[in-house]
């Protein structure tokens, strides 16, 4: 165990942060490039486990506060769902679609396959997005 995932974990058993800090450092650690052995193999890049959204705002409601919002969502998440379409009955998967197709999401569930969300979530780990708007900032990301 290096320095500094050690020291991350003594103040998460001190109370000094939050797991959910301490899970944050430790991701940082995780994601900074590691300096190899001259002609040593590249290591290969981490997958990413969460999709984040975060929005800073100004608060709507004439206040002078600004809004945050901070969302996470898990990779895990898309690949459950994935296998939980091949439980839903036919009839239900067309309407499903039907009802996608007419709100203009062009998606066909009943093609969906675990392949495909794992090249999705593959070419999410590349994927950062930033809008700077003078009445908010928008980030998304894999983490």
């Amino acid at each position: 165990m290096n320095e500094q995932r050690r020291q991350i974990l003594e103040m998460l058993a001190e109370g000094k942060i939050t797991a959910d800090e301490a899970e944050r450092l430790l991701g940082a650690l995780e994601r900074q490039p590691v300096e190899s052995a001259p002609g040593a193999p590249p290591r290969p890049k981490a997958r990413p486990k969460y999709l984040r959204l975060v929005v800073n705002a100004a608060d709507g409601t004439g206040g002078d506060g600004m809004s945050r919002v901070n969302i996470r969502v898990p990779l895990q998440l898309l690949r459950a769902g994935v296998r939980l379409t091949s439980l839903i009955p036919p009839q239900a998967l067309a309407r499903v679609n039907a009802e996608l197709d007419r709100s203009g999401v062009p998606i066909d569930l009943t093609q969906l396959k675990q392949q495909d969300i794992e090249d999705l979530i593959e070419h999410l780990a590349d994927v950062d997005i930033d809008i700077d708007d003078p009445e908010a900032t928008v980030r998304v990301f894999c983490e």
